[in-house]
């Protein structure tokens, strides 16, 4: 059956939607592996059968061939993500999936943890290329054990994905919310999403929305699905019955706007109005790049700024700012989906801290 499945045959994909909270809708799909025609259907089972008869690489490079085509025709201002086993990074049939699709530019390549890992740092070389080519990194399963945690701290992601056992029940179990409010922290300190998968309840929704979770997956948000699922009615309507959150205290009401480019020929033509002393630049996604001024041109080095979500607390904000050397730097705003929203400078944080009520 593996044999038939690495020729060709019975192996599909299907894709799951990633919501953004806030807004209650689609920002994002997750691709999830299928197998049809055989005694056997479960991807668990396909995939440990691979391992145990050594061809989990070339199982996994013909899911990633399945799946990554149809990142071309995502609707819009959406990512894809795509599940990798570390142990299997460095093998040939795996790099070369990546070479065949060039540009990873909104793609989430998520870290599984079938098999244990002893050293991260020797997954350095692959994994720099894949950022280099665009990717993002994901991690599984955060919570689960101290495994989890020190990968953690040692891949620093963009992305950290919640372990089901967290999801489950949280709207009835304090020490989950709690240990989920740390871990947001955690996200939020080195500037990454947090996502809660496996969300089956309205009770668990309301709970990880409650918690500012901004991304959640699940049965009760979408089924995996051909392209290109909506949010389910009653998820959408739970999200968008839920109180609006207050923009008092964030960055929100601190916003600026800034002339935005795509390439930073174009900053030096913005500086020539007098009133411009800051340009931001951004891809074509409109992700936050930098914030370039004219003390930096021609531009020749790009340091990015401080990325933080428009919804942060002031004092959240204001914590993250205080690690950073250069203070001239504005923080760059984003929604949930990682598009660029606005800035707000340093100083203008200090004096909302400054009268706060």
């Amino acid at each position: 059956m593996l044999r038939a499945i690495l020729g060709g045959h019975g192996l599909h994909t299907v894709y799951q939607p990633i919501i953004d909270v806030a807004r209650g809708v689609v920002v994002g799909y997750e691709a999830l592996t299928r197998f049809s025609g055989f005694p056997v259907s479960g991807p668990e089972l396909w995939f440990a059968a691979a391992r145990k008869h050594g061809c989990s690489a070339e199982l996994q490079a013909a899911a990633l061939r399945s799946a990554l085509p149809r990142q071309h025709i995502l609707p819009p201002n959406c990512f894809l993500t795509v599940n990798i086993g570390p142990e299997v990074l460095d093998h040939e049939a795996v790099r070369q999936v990546w070479a065949e699709h060039g540009d990873l530019r909104g793609v989430v390549v998520e870290l599984t943890e079938h098999v244990e890992i002893d050293d991260w740092r020797a997954l350095e070389p692959d994994l720099n290329r894949l950022r280099a080519a665009g990717a993002l990194l994901a991690v599984d399963d955060a919570g689960s054990g101290y495994a989890g945690l020190t990968r953690l701290l040692s891949l620093r992601p963009s992305m950290i994905k919640l372990d089901r056992a967290l999801v489950q029940d949280i709207d009835r179990d304090e020490a989950k919310r709690a240990l989920v409010e740390m871990l947001g922290s955690f996200a939020g300190r080195i500037d990454a999403w947090l996502l809660a998968e496996g969300i089956e309840r309205p009770g668990e929704l309301v709970a990880l929305s409650d918690l500012g979770v901004p991304l959640a997956q699940g049965y009760h948000l979408g089924r995996p699905a051909p392209p290109w699922a909506p949010i389910t009615g009653e998820a959408e309507r739970d999200l968008l019955n839920r109180p609006p959150a207050s923009a008092g205290r964030t960055l929100r009401r601190h916003l600026e706007h800034p002339p935005v480019v795509t390439d930073v020929t174009l900053a030096c033509a913005a500086f020539d109005d007098p009133g411009i002393d800051l340009v931001v630049l951004c891809d074509e996604q409109r992700r936050p790049i930098a914030a370039l001024d004219e003390r930096t041109a021609p531009f020749p080095v790009l340091t990015a700024a401080l990325r933080i979500n428009v919804d942060s607390p002031v004092e959240d904000a204001a914590l993250r700012a205080i690690t950073r050397a250069d203070w001239s730097q504005p923080l760059l705003c984003t929604d949930n989906a990682g598009r660029y929203v606005g800035i707000v400078r340093i100083p203008r944080l200090i004096h909302a801290l400054g009268t706060a009520t």
